[in-house]
């Protein structure tokens, strides 16, 4: 199995040498690692060509985002696996060793993920938590992947998972455009058409900023038009009998309205609040927020800061 890194790298210039490293102190390496620096204006490109590795392979380009870049780096790339890695990231030294091993164990899959930890900014590290999982044990296929990361954290994220390259050409790869959620757009295209394995055993360290943590109000607002949700909801259309599809999509509205929440916006909180119920006409969490709408933005945020992580 010859597997290929991409990362995507802008102004990361305090990280991407830790990203680096964590490859470097792989069980199993790669056959190489594409850095695609999209426009930085830090010394990221410096550090990276600094050690003039003989695994790293550096492509720049104008910035045109994470999802062209990642786009590049696969276009590049000259192996049949492909491994995403961001810069602000890192893998634990088994990872690709453990991605190896399911591609054997698994062969009709041709998406390999594992679990992963979440470290927010104050060095607090914990394991993502995947819900409806249905296998025992820890590894087996991800037969209902939309099921699952509707009632968790996405099983699947941008530094967490291995692909094959025809598989990300059949969907066009990641969609440009987006400011936010591209990538779990594409894990749902990949995963309608796809199987995928699955390790519960967190590989890999997913960097969280104190935007994600409710301490501070979010970084962006979401993005209008909502791109992603109309995706989801074609993919919706076009896949109904597939298990939890809908309540995929009732769930990225429900982030969306929590983030207006947090900013004060209540007017389009409402507006994703509705667009959520249209898919799980019973979430309870919805309701709730229904109720908060009706509080000052003050109070919203105090309740966010105290229950958001429950």
């Amino acid at each position: 199995m010859k597997i290929s890194v991409v990362i995507p790298l802008y102004n990361k210039a305090d990280t991407i040498q830790r990203a680096l490293n964590s490859i470097f102190c792989q069980t199993v390496q790669p056959e190489e690692i594409v850095v695609v620096n999209d426009g930085s204006t830090d010394c990221s490109e410096t550090i990276v060509r600094g050690p003039n590795h003989p695994l790293v392979r550096l492509i720049s380009q104008l910035n045109l985002g994470v999802s062209a870049a990642r786009n590049r780096g696969i276009a590049e790339s000259k192996n049949e696996w492909i491994a995403f890695l961001d810069a602000d990231d890192e893998w634990l030294p088994e990872f690709l060793e453990t991605i190896t091993k399911l591609a054997v164990k698994y062969p009709e899959c041709s998406v390999l993920a594992s679990s992963y930890f979440l470290q927010d900014h104050t060095g607090r590290k914990r394991q993502s938590y995947v819900n409806n999982l249905p296998f025992t044990g820890d590894e087996g296929v991800l037969t209902n992947y939309f099921l699952a990361a509707a009632s968790s954290e996405p099983p699947i994220n941008s530094s967490s998972v291995v692909i094959k390259s025809s598989s990300l050409e059949s969907i066009g790869g990641f969609p440009t455009g987006i400011t936010s959620g591209e990538d779990l757009l594409t894990w749902a295209r990949l995963a309608s058409t796809n199987l995928i394995a699955y390790c519960t055993k967190p590989l890999s360290i997913f960097f969280l900023d104190s935007a994600y943590t409710y301490i501070d109000k979010p970084n962006r607002i979401p993005q209008i038009p909502d791109l992603v949700g109309i995706g989801l909801a074609s993919l919706a259309k076009l896949n109904r009998r597939t298990p939890g599809i809908k309540l995929y999509v009732a769930h990225w509205h429900k982030m969306r309205a929590s983030i207006y929440l947090r900013l004060g916006m209540k007017k389009e909180a409402l507006l994703d609040s509705i667009k959520s119920l249209t898919f799980r006409p019973l979430n309870s969490r919805i309701f709730i927020y229904f109720i908060m709408l009706l509080l000052p933005k003050s109070l919203i945020a105090k309740i966010f800061k105290r229950f958001g992580n429950t």
